[in-house]
């Protein structure tokens, strides 16, 4: 395609979102053209970008913040030099407000994490009472805190798929997946495994961006000029039978190949070598892929049959999101280790923690005794304001039946949307309990999919943020992934929006056909 008509194309598209958002201005047309412009010669990167909206450019305000001083996470520079950020000021419940006085179902519960909405007091009374009475200290030398013992003990008694012994505190679900490859290398140097180092991971999952977690992460764009993955990391199929799957072949055939798949890579790299396999329950940022029917039971089977060590990464699926208080729960895991962090607190204050089964922190303690210390922590592990506000929201959890709770909304939010699936821009609803995904494709197949160039999840995000709702875009893939306080009204409102969206995008696919 020559660069004339993508940046006609393109150009088309921006001006059809930014028309699409409240408070647009006529007026305001030249920055417009003016970021088409800048778009079209640099980098078709830009196509693809996760930004769900270009109103702020245009937002009919004096003085924005278009570059401003913070290096943003996940945003492209174009974006914070030519676009004016959505600065979201207040939140309530379901809701979030931004600067302008203007109100937004936040269907994505921030980054999949406050799960009881935005202004729980009962959380807000926790940190105030503990900020008041030890704003701070250490869990070093023996030293530690009342809110982190009770937590520690909590965490322990209401994770049932499978006994565990300690409980580790970080400060998000990053830093604990890197503490797990550092636990689990730790373990096998005290058993005289110095080889069994390697972890597999899988295509699309997503464990976080530091260095170790990013590697695990199955995410080009997480890897690219970053030198990564790291080389002890290996990556295996994704299991997203839609997309993957054969002809002819069920669910469960494909579950088989795929663990089958795992076992040829284990044994190609040696099983002495592989110390761990790491899995989210449902995959959450990669795109929201529950998996196949019998998928766990056959690769838990796998690992263990060559030793080798299972991690749930609950950072997204605990607490209730799924319909049930753990993932691990709905799709039977045992694990040996269990990845917190999100929900753990309702994102309040920065949490994440680690539990580790006994088999492991037995010999984590034996080999610390040897050494004279277990040298690894956080300034930060175990936060007394942090632990004060996970135990109370995990008294909520429990106390107002949260699981409950989400088993009995999900169905209406799961079928309200699943309703849309003829769409002939929707290739596939998924999801389970309250996280869910829509992929957009032509022709409903996943082997068509649209010009990057259309930016079409961009536009439907587009369409949600005029109608007040936030949603997650990720190329031509959008999430949701509400509080679990979300009422039937608030869940009819979001089917509504998405469904005004939906009409608009596929005009606008229309559109789009018919300049080919």
């Amino acid at each position: 395609m020559s660069m004339a008509k993508i940046s006609r194309l393109l150009g088309s598209t921006i001006k059809a979102a930014i028309k699409a958002q409240a408070g647009f201005h006529a007026k305001h047309i030249p920055a417009v053209s003016s970021l088409q412009g800048q778009i079209v010669k640099t980098t078709p990167a830009r196509y693809n970008s996760t930004q769900t909206s270009l109103e702020n450019d245009i937002s009919g305000t004096d003085k924005g913040f278009k570059g401003h001083d913070m290096l943003a996470p996940f945003t492209a520079g174009w974006q914070s030099t030519d676009v004016d950020p959505l600065i979201i000021e207040k939140s309530e419940g379901s809701f979030v407000y931004d600067n302008k006085g203007r109100k937004y179902l936040d269907t994505l519960a921030g980054l999949w994490c406050t799960a009881l909405g935005g202004n729980e007091p009962r959380l807000v009374d926790a940190a105030t009472k503990q900020l008041n009475t030890l704003p701070f200290y250490h869990s070093f030398w023996n030293r530690t805190t009342k809110p982190s013992l009770d937590l520690a003990k909590d965490l322990l008694d209401m994770f049932t798929a499978k006994k565990m012994a300690k409980a580790f505190f970080t400060n998000s679900g990053s830093e604990a997946n890197d503490t797990q490859v550092k636990l689990v290398w730790y373990y096998n140097n005290a058993l005289g495994r110095p080889n069994k180092k390697k972890f597999i991971a899988r295509a699309k999952a997503y464990h976080g961006s530091t260095l170790i977690s990013a590697s695990l992460t199955g995410l080009p764009a997480l890897h690219q000029k970053f030198d990564l993955p790291a080389p002890f990391v290996l990556h295996t199929d994704c299991p997203h039978y839609w997309r993957y799957h054969q002809p002819g072949e069920t669910e469960e055939e494909f579950s088989t190949r795929l663990a089958k798949n795992l076992e040829d890579l284990i044994i190609k790299e040696g099983p002495e070598t592989i110390a761990a396999f790491i899995a989210e329950p449902v995959m959450g940022a990669g795109g929201v892929i529950p998996p196949p029917a019998t998928y766990f039971d056959k690769i838990q089977a796998v690992v263990k049959k060559y030793d080798i060590l299972f991690i749930a990464d609950e950072v997204i699926c605990a607490f209730g999101r799924l319909g049930t208080m753990f993932g691990c729960d709905k799709y039977n895991i045992k694990p040996d280790l269990v990845s917190l962090a999100k929900a753990l607190s309702s994102a309040y204050m920065p949490i994440g923690a680690v539990l580790v089964s006994p088999e492991i922190s037995d010999v984590i303690y034996s080999q610390s005794n040897k050494l004279g210390s277990f040298s690894h922590g956080f300034t930060y592990s175990g936060h007394p304001v942090a632990c004060a506000v996970a135990l109370e929201a995990l008294k909520i959890y429990k106390e107002d039946n949260m699981v409950e709770k989400v088993k009995k909304i999900s169905p209406k939010f799961q079928e309200g949307l699943k309703a849309f699936s003829d769409s002939p821009i929707v290739g596939e609803i998924r999801g389970t309990g309250l996280i869910l995904a829509t992929e957009f494709v032509d022709n409903k197949s996943p082997n068509d999919p649209f010009p990057p160039e259309w930016g079409i999840g961009t536009y439907f995000g587009a369409q949600c943020q005029k109608n007040g709702m936030l949603v997650r875009v990720a190329g031509d893939t959008i999430m949701m992934s509400p509080p679990f306080i979300v009422t039937p009204e608030e869940v009819d409102e979001l089917i509504s929006i998405y469904g005004k969206a939906l009409r608009e995008t596929e005009k606008r696919v229309g559109e789009l056909k018919s300049q080919k």
